[in-house]
């Protein structure tokens, strides 16, 4: 994917990207702001900076506005424009997790207060600044991004666990690439109590029905030359090989326009979100470090060495796509699609509602699709990745599972209404589709 950079920020500011939501505007600058950062925010990891950001502009607003109990600090006093407060806040953050950009996002910082007619000496830019070092001061040392990085991990070479693979595809990762950023199990969440509140049950075993119902589903609909996946599913495993942060924050920000015109609502919403974002990458984290689970690719390749008489082998067998270099059980994309939609789900409380994804993958030859259901979009995720060959059914089942538990209980525990008694959330995973 084509990276874009901060040096296209200026004109875009004054070219469009302004609509009065200063929480959708940063939250624009800060995707193009991870993305320009490459290789220093590998993987998922943009979802961390996201949460930390959103965090400190919804308490910048909620200091101000005072609808919402804040995530960590209420600002004493606090008064001014809240959009400047947001500005300020996701600015400091931004340039304290990013210092080699910080030139740029100076600069873009002063424009936007400029094309908004936000004086810089606005009292709401003091609130910002106090929000955003409190977020900051907290979020240290939270395990993130550490600096030297962990030594390599690779798994092992026992049946069933995950070992490095190797890739022929064109295109990353690279070939006998170790686990990527392995501390990310271990991040303190935002939320959630710890990184293993949510921890996913065992796998099934290998010589389970579970499991060998599972590896044949794969390995037919998964496989690079499959006979068996049809044109749709190859359409389908094609766009949701996405840059998922990319993916769903603009769908994020074309529903907050479309559908939230206060200020401290869509900071709520978009507070929301990213923590429930962050804390699903955490918890896949943990699990898929916990049980260090192995790969399609690797289980069909030595499918005659597991102990299995019905997971025939082969050893030329390839994914449709490269299978990321990190452990299979349970699956990243499903647990922060979960996330996502079970929290667009309790803040919109309405399961339906019509919404257009567009794909970061080139390949797709459908570059928009539009849902009717958040619900149907997750159903769509769980069944991509099998038809990419490098997720089991299980797997991604238990993980959608997952990141609704992480919404659920980000949604009823924090940025509550003030005065709100009732804090439970609507749940209905028993009426949806059980695919497992």
């Amino acid at each position: 994917m084509k990276r874009l950079t901060l040096t296209v920020l200026g004109p875009l500011i004054c070219s469009g990207l302004m609509h009065a939501d200063t929480i959708a505007d940063w939250n624009s600058i800060s995707i193009q702001t991870i993305l320009a950062a490459g290789t220093l925010r590998p993987g998922a990891t943009g979802f961390l900076d996201l949460a930390v950001m959103h965090a400190a502009m919804f308490d910048a607003v909620e200091s101000i506005d005072g609808r919402f109990h804040v995530f960590h600090f209420a600002v004493p006093g606090a008064s001014g424009s809240p959009a400047a407060a947001a500005a300020k806040a996701a600015h400091d953050v931004l340039t304290n997790h990013f210092p080699g950009q910080a030139a740029s996002l100076d600069a873009t910082y002063h424009s936007y207060l400029s094309s908004n007619g936000i004086a810089e000496r606005d009292p709401g830019v003091l609130v910002g600044q106090h929000a955003a070092a409190s977020i900051i001061a907290l979020r240290a040392g939270d395990g993130s991004f550490p600096n030297p990085p962990p030594p390599d991990f690779n798994g092992g070479t026992d049946p069933g666990v995950w070992r490095p693979t190797i890739s022929y595809l064109p295109g990353p990762p690279p070939s006998n690439a170790p686990m990527l950023v392995p501390w990310a199990a271990t991040v303190t969440p935002f939320t959630l109590n710890s990184p293993s509140q949510f921890r996913a049950k065992d796998p099934p075993a290998l010589t389970s029905g579970k499991y060998t119902h599972a590896y044949n589903e794969v390995k037919d609909l998964g496989s690079f030359a499959s006979t068996a996946r049809s044109p749709e599913q190859t359409e389908l495993a094609y766009f949701w090989a996405a840059n998922y942060m990319v993916l769903w924050n603009q769908v994020l920000r074309d529903l907050a326009g479309a559908h939230v015109q206060n200020l401290g609502d869509s900071a709520r919403l978009f507070a929301l979100v990213s923590m429930a974002m962050a804390d699903a990458f955490i918890t896949a984290w943990d699990t898929k470090r916990h049980y260090v689970f192995w790969r399609p690719v690797t289980a069909i390749q030595e499918g005659d060495n597991d102990g299995n008489p019905f997971t025939v082998g082969d050893p030329n067998w390839q994914p449709l796509i490269n299978t990321p270099n990190y452990p299979e059980y349970t699956s990243g994309a499903n647990n922060v699609t979960g996330a996502v939609t079970r929290m667009l789900k309790l803040f919109f409380r309405s399961d339906k509602m019509t919404f257009s994804a567009t794909t970061t993958n080139p390949l797709a030859l459908q570059q928009t699709r539009t849902y009717d259901r958040f619900s149907d979009a997750a159903h769509d995720v769980v069944n991509a990745r099998i038809y990419e060959g490098i997720h089991y059914r299980f797997s991604d089942v238990v993980a959608r599972r997952q990141g609704r538990q992480v919404a659920k209980w980000a949604f009823t525990h924090f940025l509550r209404p003030i005065g709100d008694q009732d804090n439970d959330a609507d749940d209905d995973d028993d009426q949806e589709e059980d695919e497992n």
